[in-house]
């Protein structure tokens, strides 16, 4: 084997990217630095997998060393219920602003007055270290555990930055809008605390932020990612081939980009696919292939997704694929077999609460560039070469 094929792959998708796979975001960059120095809470919306964990990380890999400040980051993901909350938030905080696992001891002890957290330890004290609360003690005593930042960042004399991933998770707690409210009503008082919240779920995200009758209506700056540029994208994978002895035209990394319309996790993927088989130079048949094997990928998780839809639903996606725009027209609602208007207008809500679909310019349109190909490959029979 040469030693060509054994050089690792220049793209990365499916995880926080580092800096040296990093594009562009220069400057959306400069935004959220600017407003997180300056103490201003900041929430990320965008489709999944558009790179929003990615944007905060690289943020604060090219400010790590600005002082005073420090990072927090907190993922919700597997985040249930309050209690829950309570505990990771008070971890996260605690190693986020503490070195060693003795000074994270000597932190609980100094900032909590009332509560008596339970602190465990494991072999690896860096990576094993997790608290625990007493619920009565808990119930009565929320606001040591909310205004821990700010008592913190005091302490030390810092700006502290939270960065909080998956936070519509709050959505699914027991009394979720109660809790919005709580934190909201400390939150908002903190002086030295910045708050990032993101997460991978549009809508819900949405409707905390965007919706006038929730806590965090207004809680800061809302910043809506866009696409990366397609001027960005070519000279990226182009450099990217170069860099590890391969060669890629820019009018077919044009045509990546284009294929998966610019969605940063797709066309990672799809560009490592082509990298991988090509020996030498990239060409249209290798393009081919690696799209094939991007919807085989897939395969799964997109049937999946659709086996949970109604027929009505599948078939109002089969109208949007083709192109139709006037969904509630007499013609369409015959020829695709999808219910009366006020069936359509329901099921298009849902396909975008689900991020099935999209607005764009007032028309339906698939969100996931990859899912397209795959429902138009199997479920409307056509081929991948009316795409090449």
């Amino acid at each position: 084997m040469s030693n060509l094929n054994q050089i690792s792959s220049p793209f990365l998708f499916g995880k926080t990217v580092p800096d040296s796979v990093f594009i562009n975001r220069k400057n959306d960059i400069e935004h959220l630095w600017l407003n997180l120095r300056s103490g201003i809470n900041t929430v990320l919306i965008s489709p999944r997998r558009w790179g929003k964990s990615s944007l905060v990380a690289q943020t604060a890999f090219l400010h790590r060393q600005d002082k005073p400040v420090k990072w927090c980051f907190f993922d919700m993901f597997a985040v249930r219920d309050e209690a829950d909350f309570y505990a990771q938030f008070s971890r996260a905080l605690l190693k986020a602003t503490s070195s060693k696992w003795e000074d994270w001891v000597k932190g609980a002890k100094m900032f909590f007055k009332q509560l008596l957290p339970k602190i465990t330890v494991g072999v690896d004290p860096a990576q094993e270290f997790s608290v625990s609360f007493d619920w009565k003690e808990l119930e009565n005593h929320k606001d040591e555990i909310l205004n821990l930042p700010e008592q913190i960042a005091q302490k030390q004399q810092i700006q502290l930055i939270i960065c909080i991933d998956e936070f519509q998770n709050i959505h699914y707690f027991p009394e979720a809008e109660s809790f919005e409210k709580l934190l909201r009503s400390y939150w908002q008082h903190h002086q030295r605390v910045s708050y990032c919240l993101y997460g991978s779920k549009r809508t819900l995200m949405a409707e905390i932020f965007n919706k006038k009758n929730r806590a965090f209506y207004r809680f800061g700056d809302v910043m809506m990612l866009d696409k990366i540029a397609t001027e960005h994208w070519i000279p990226f994978i182009v450099e990217k081939f170069a860099q590890t002895g391969k060669a890629i035209t820019p009018a077919l990394a044009e045509k990546i980009v284009a294929l998966m319309k610019n969605h940063p996790y797709y066309v990672q993927q799809l560009s490592h696919y082509v990298w991988e088989n090509t020996p030498e130079t990239a060409t249209a048949d290798i393009l081919e292939e690696a799209v094939a094997r991007l919807l085989e990928v897939n395969y799964a998780m997109y049937q999946g997704e659709v086996e949970a839809l109604s027929n009505t639903q599948v078939n109002l996606l089969k109208a949007i694929a083709n192109g139709v725009t006037q969904l509630m027209a007499l013609k369409t609602l015959q020829d695709y077999h999808i219910g009366t208007p006020r069936n359509v207008s329901k099921n298009i809500k849902i396909l975008e609460r689900d991020d099935f679909i999209e607005k764009v310019n007032k028309r339906a349109a698939f969100l996931d560039p990859a899912f397209e190909l795959w429902f138009c490959r199997y479920y409307m029979h056509k081929s991948l070469n009316y795409y090449f």
